[in-house]
């Protein structure tokens, strides 16, 4: 199987994450965001949206990272993606709630304006603003996080890590970009250091470590540790 993707991206890393702990080779084609390639007429052949993760299994292709996750361990057998139904639609729930509402917040509102500049808002009393707003929205997402959906045990599915994690851990993960604490959230820091135990999340996470390193050099970021 081919993924189409790059490694720092937020929406391929989950994707990488997985295979490597359920042992799925998957063949990366790095498709460089930075660069421009995703916009690229060749590219849109391959995905029309112009936008990666694209999973490639023979003649099958999909897109969305939350479904490439679950066609993925549907395809492995993996417990990750309970079969029990109200497992299963717990582990639906929480991608979903990880993919829109945090996400928005989060990415789009509080880290991406800080370090990608065709995010940053064109004016700074409007940047100041909307990093503010964005702020208050994700710390009370993590409120919740910590608060409600961490309350079973070490992982978001208990005692081992459901897909949900794996999305999940990724995207609070991204608060390093901007030296995000959290410090606040104890259930959330443990679980973070849990996941960051796994086997395959130190070599999958090389070039987003070190595009951390960039971003804390250039000291861009409003949010101090």
């Amino acid at each position: 199987m081919k993924l189409y993707g790059h490694p720092i991206s937020t929406t391929t890393r989950p994707i990488l994450l997985f295979a490597a702990e359920a042992r799925l080779p998957l063949d990366l084609v790095t498709i460089d965001l930075f660069a421009g390639d995703h916009l690229s007429p060749g590219f849109a052949a391959i995905n029309p949206n112009r936008a990666v993760p694209v999973l490639e299994d023979g003649a099958f292709r999909l897109t969305e990272s939350s479904a490439i996750l679950k066609y993925l361990a549907e395809r492995a057998g993996s417990a990750a993606y309970p079969a029990e139904p109200q497992a299963r639609a717990r582990t639906n729930a929480l991608m979903d709630w990880f993919n829109t509402g945090f996400y928005r917040s989060f990415g789009y509102g509080l880290i991406y304006p800080q370090v990608l500049p065709d995010y940053a808002w064109p004016k700074a009393e409007m940047q100041a603003a909307s990093l503010a707003r964005a702020e208050a929205e994700t710390r009370r997402w993590l409120d919740v996080l910590d608060a409600h959906w961490l309350d079973a045990g070490t992982y978001l599915g208990g005692a081992a890590p459901s897909l949900a994690d794996y999305m999940g851990a990724v995207h609070v993960a991204n608060g390093e970009l901007i030296a995000f604490d959290l410090a606040p959230w104890p259930r959330i820091g443990r679980w973070i250091e849990a996941m960051k135990a796994l086997p395959s999340w130190t070599p999958v996470h090389a070039a987003f470590a070190g595009w951390c390193e960039m971003q804390r050099a250039a000291r861009r970021y409003r949010i101090a540790a």
